[in-house]
């Protein structure tokens, strides 16, 4: 199903911001192919460009608040969703941040969630891919998933559901059991096989090494997870 909205091949996007990519696309059509958005209350976490938020408001939603703590991320967002007269009110600040604003119906996430090696290699990632803080994670890329899952069900209304996207190289099912031990059901709705880009091209080896992808790998598995509130 095509999205909502979709804004990836725009020739004016930053460098400064995270560009949309394929697991924007996932997110969005997972989303849309589910029919979450029409008349929800909508929070889009770690929303970058703001590609993901554009899409709820234009698929529907009644409200749609996104957060970023980067501040170019959230003058471009703005910015797209002023252009194309769109309702999205968004925050400079961490996704944590969601919680004030909160509870909602929907939650979309697509936080950073790449694993960082031992050694520094932001000399061998092209400029394209944007700022490491949209996608570096620690050492296992849980570094914002494992608290962004225990807090869903402070984010979620009653019956809400939330969306994550994130690779494989994150670790499937500890986010599948983080938020069933919240007493949340949990499923993989959505997944994509795609060619490495900017960053698992320069980190693919460092990943295959520490057994984070499988070895001689080209290619990563993106994957959305959906998580009802009881």
């Amino acid at each position: 199903m095509t999205s909502a909205y979709t804004d990836f091949d725009a020739p004016d996007i930053a460098v400064d911001v995270y560009p949309p990519q394929e697991d924007s696309q996932l997110l969005i059509d997972a989303m849309v192919q589910a029919g979450l958005a029409p008349g929800a209350r909508v929070a889009d976490l770690c929303t970058g460009s703001g590609v993901v938020a554009l899409a709820a408001a234009m698929a529907g939603a009644k409200e749609v608040t996104a957060f970023d703590i980067c501040p170019k991320a959230v003058q471009r967002a703005r910015q797209d969703a002023l252009a194309v007269g769109a309702r999205v009110d968004v925050h400079r600040g961490s996704w944590a941040r969601a919680v004030e604003f909160g509870p909602f119906d929907v939650v979309l996430a697509n936080p950073p969630y790449v694993p960082v090696g031992p050694e520094d290699d932001s000399d061998a990632i092209a400029a394209e891919a944007g700022p490491s803080q949209a996608w570096n994670a620690g050492p296992d890329g849980r570094l914002v998933l494992d608290p962004m899952c225990a807090a869903a069900p402070l984010l979620l209304e009653e019956g809400g559901t939330m969306l994550i996207v994130h690779s494989e190289c994150s670790n499937v099912q500890h986010t599948l059991s983080a938020l069933r031990a919240q007493g949340m059901s949990a499923e993989v709705v959505a997944q994509q096989l795609i060619p490495f880009g900017p960053v698992m091209t320069a980190r693919a080896p460092w990943l295959m090494r520490a057994g984070l992808l499988s070895p001689g790998s080209r290619c990563e598995r993106i994957i959305v997870i959906r998580a009802d509130a009881p």
